[in-house]
């Protein structure tokens, strides 16, 4: 009797790599419009080769052909030179979902608005008028 195979399975990336691609192939958009370059003024078309941090996205997520990506490439850089397309977008923490364990704020915690602390001094002396009321209150209390 032969010895048992001790063969692995295959794994399920390879399972897919061997499988035939499903949906409609991604067609390059300069291909088939039949663009002779990539205009760098044309921020537009340009945005749509850009996430929404601002990084140049894959041929795989776009579609485009190794020529056109490459020429997408240069365009995007030469467009991000004369500000026309920004280097990097800020998003905010409240934007982002979820997080690593980080706080809400930063560590200090939040911070009072200008408008607040110019009203600071104002508000100290009404806090005091308050807290002498307040002191009346109590030996009232204390009286009955």
């Amino acid at each position: 009797m032969p010895p048992p195979s001790r063969k692995r399975p295959p794994s399920k990336a390879a399972d897919q790599r061997n499988r035939q691609g499903r949906g409609k192939p991604k067609v390059c958009v300069f291909c088939a419009d039949r663009a002779t370059w990539v205009d760098y003024k044309d921020t537009n078309v340009l945005r749509r080769f850009i996430s929404d941090r601002g990084k140049i996205r894959s041929r795989g997520n776009t579609g485009t052909c190794a020529q056109h990506q490459r020429e997408v490439a240069v365009a995007i850089k030469t467009a991000r030179e004369l500000a026309l397309l920004p280097y990097a977008v800020r998003t905010l923490a409240a934007d982002k979902p979820g997080g690593r364990g980080r706080g809400s704020g930063p560590r200090g915690g939040p911070r009072p608005a200008p408008d607040e602390a110019a009203a600071a001094p104002e508000g100290a002396a009404r806090s005091s008028e308050e807290g002498d009321a307040s002191a009346e209150t109590v030996e009232a209390g204390d009286g009955a």
